[in-house]
């Protein structure tokens, strides 16, 4: 079997660019100068493809994997692309892997499109921010049907089977795999522009092909990468956000340890979410008014009720309010000299600057803090994106970002890290859990106007989507967070029926498994039905998911007896 890369590579130096065969006996290909042309007098154009052929299945020493590296010339890296003609069937179904925890990831059929911001009237982003959340602000988006991108990996599904595209190391950058259906093409985008090369050998692309059931893919992929979750633990309990939002006290939080005594296991976590510090970034010291004793003690208290204590953070950001913005403004990120906006969350936000000595020795302290000397046992490190919104020079903005999630690690140690708002990929095997989904709402589908916006906007149905279709991460990249789920009848509009579908999706397509609301208050119908979610939780196996025409079929085994259930979600 041989199949075509065409790839193209610039650097300011002079351009490279061939077709490569993928043979069933050269997982590692290696191309050295095939053209060499002033800057000037190479069109920009990717080579254009030739014949249309079927889709690759490669099967190598190291069965799918390609490496795909060319000499280049010394000078500033402008591109690295290859495309390989790909026909997709009229009921083929397709994924493209979204930016970021939250990024809204559905299955698209052939004619399906993803939505930017330039919808957006420009006071509004200006405002709002709506572009910092995402990818909108470096990764163009197609303008007709068909035409869609996403990150580190796709897939393409029909019925049962899968066809795989997945990148195996993103450091040199992101891959950006974009696919337009009227073209049949298949297009990959080293996400690496304005580094500097200094000639010599570079890794244009790092690919995993595999064609075949659900598990034998994805099962695949991650051997190939060497990638295995921190824990196979999967892990219940509480959050104090979606009933109580920044509104926590001591009073609130003991009320609601109190209520969680009577409900949730030994060993569940119990976790203290945003509201407990004086404003984002300031988090060597709690809200004294809120928690006028601090929180040592109150993780004492969470231990003597015999659960693990928890709590939230956004480590590479800061509020415009915090003191930290307004004593140590060299401590923010720049770009073209003014600091970086990354959302209108609070006050607004603003990246800190990894580079930056002063900001590793403050979140040094920070971490030392709040797990050796207050006592949590698990972080929440919330936006997380915030760290490596750009590269440089030295560095990708892919790069960057797993730089900064193994500071994380390293400052962490052997305590538990739940990542949220982070780029799917560099978490990999770094982070213990992970949420893979935007934040549930307490309605179905947020008020209309929002969903005009973004793809990280809040929504409980888009929440379900991620979980659903991000299935595949859980338990081989870490434990997938699908963000809490709701019982309770006040300050809730969801119904009945949607409160079953996401509880159920979160206990049987994660391993995590978080109740938002005040178990205190749970009448006994309300705690017989959380027996029987966390039954789910624990003991189902074989879990399988299908989604056809908006109806999503979870398969599974309970205690060995075959069960199915059906949701209409869209």
């Amino acid at each position: 079997m041989t199949e075509t890369l065409h790839w193209y590579a610039e650097t300011s130096g002079g351009t490279r660019k061939g077709s490569c065969a993928v043979t069933e006996n050269g997982g590692v290909l290696h191309h050295p100068v095939h053209i060499l042309l002033p800057v000037a007098a190479q069109p920009v154009a990717v080579i254009s493809p030739g014949v249309i052929v079927p889709h690759t299945v490669v099967h190598t020493q190291d069965p799918g994997a390609v490496h795909l590296t060319a000499d280049l010339p010394a000078g500033t890296l402008k591109a690295v692309r290859a495309e390989m003609p790909w026909t997709m069937e009229a009921d083929e179904r397709l994924f493209m892997n979204g930016y970021q925890t939250w990024t809204y990831s559905p299955e698209l059929d052939r004619n399906g499109k993803l939505r930017g911001t330039d919808h957006i009237p420009g006071f509004l982003l200006k405002k709002y921010a709506f572009d910092r959340y995402g990818d909108y602000h470096f990764a163009p988006y197609g303008h007709h049907n068909g035409q869609s991108h996403g990150f580190s990996y796709c897939y393409f599904r029909k019925g049962k089977q899968f066809r795989l595209v997945a990148s195996l190391d993103e450091t040199p950058g992101y891959t950006i795999l974009r696919y337009d259906s009227g073209k049949a093409l298949l297009t990959l985008e080293r996400d690496c522009a304005g580094m500097e090369h200094p000639g010599g050998s570079f890794p244009l692309l790092d690919l995993f092909f595999a064609e075949g059931g659900e598990t034998e893919v994805f099962d695949g992929w991650f051997q190939a990468m060497g990638i295995r979750p921190r824990t196979e633990k999967k892990l219940a309990g509480y959050s104090s956000w979606y009933n109580r939002y920044q509104n926590i006290t001591e009073d609130t939080i003991r009320e609601d340890m109190t209520g969680c005594r009577s409900l949730l296991c030994p060993g569940d976590l119990f976790q203290i979410d945003d509201g407990w510090e004086p404003k984002v970034g300031d988090w060597l010291e709690t809200d004294t008014r809120k928690f006028p004793h601090g929180l040592k003690g109150m993780v004492q208290e969470i231990h003597a009720s015999g659960f693990q204590a928890g709590l939230w953070l956004a480590p590479f950001v800061c509020e415009k309010d915090s003191a930290l913005f307004r004593q140590h403004p060299d401590w923010l990120l720049k770009v073209n000299g003014a600091p970086w906006c990354c959302g209108s969350n609070w006050s607004s936000f603003y990246a800190l600057d990894i580079d930056n000595p002063a900001v590793l020795d403050y979140l040094r302290r920070v971490f030392d803090r709040v797990l050796n000397d207050w006592g949590f046992d698990l972080v929440k490190l919330d936006f997380l994106y915030g760290a490596a919104p750009f590269g440089n020079a030295r560095e990708s903005r892919a790069g960057r970002m797993y730089r900064a999630i193994e500071l994380l690690r390293s400052w962490c140690g052997q305590k538990q890290i739940l990542g949220c708002g982070v780029p799917v990929m560099p978490a990999f095997g770094l982070v213990d859990y992970c949420r893979v989904s935007c934040d549930v709402g307490l309605d179905w589908d947020d008020v209309w106007y929002m969903r005009l916006f973004h793809r990280e906007r809040v929504s409980t149905k888009q929440a379900i989507n991620n979980t659903v279709f991000r299935r595949q991460l859980n338990g081989r990249a870490y434990g997938s967070d699908p963000d809490v789920f709701f019982l309770r009848e006040e300050n809730c509009k969801l119904t009945a029926e949607q409160k079953r579908t996401l509880a159920t999706v979160n206990a049987l397509l994660g391993n995590v498994f978080l109740t938002s609301d005040m178990p205190s208050r749970y009448t006994q119908a309300q705690r017989a039905e959380y027996r029987r979610l966390r039954t789910l939780f624990e003991r189902a196996t074989q879990v399988q998911a299908e989604m056809e025409n908006g109806r999503l079929y979870i398969r599974y085994l309970l205690d060995g007896t075959p069960q199915k259930l059906c949701f209409d979600l869209f």
